[in-house]
């Protein structure tokens, strides 16, 4: 029960934190260096989420060629450089990583 008590206590602290934000600060008063910052939160959150993904397939760390979700993840970054479109790096590198794991499944 403890357990459930301690989850419950830490949602409620969590929601009102991020609930404080929205509730009781009027964003039009953040310095415009803060509201410039602010702008490159989810691009570093998404990175956070799929760097380890592509450099720890096997949950060790491989940054080598032969490491498939690394090199398509390289691949869709060529895409969206080249592209600026989300859907084409994320097609661009979904069919990589399909045609690699394939190849290395055949040719294996």
């Amino acid at each position: 029960m403890s357990t459930w008590i301690a989850i419950a206590g830490v949602s409620l602290s969590t929601f009102l934190l991020r609930a404080s934000f929205i509730v009781f600060v009027d964003p039009r008063r953040f310095p415009d260096w803060f509201g410039q910052a602010l702008k490159f939160v989810p691009p570093a959150v998404l990175a956070a989420i799929v760097a380890p993904g592509l450099a720890m397939p096997e949950g060790a760390l491989d940054l080598s060629l032969r490491n498939p979700r690394l090199l398509a993840g390289l691949v869709a970054i060529a895409a969206t450089l080249r592209a600026r479109n989300a859907v084409a790096a994320i097609a661009t590198g979904m069919a990589t990583l399909w045609a690699l794991q394939w190849a290395i499944g055949r040719f294996a």
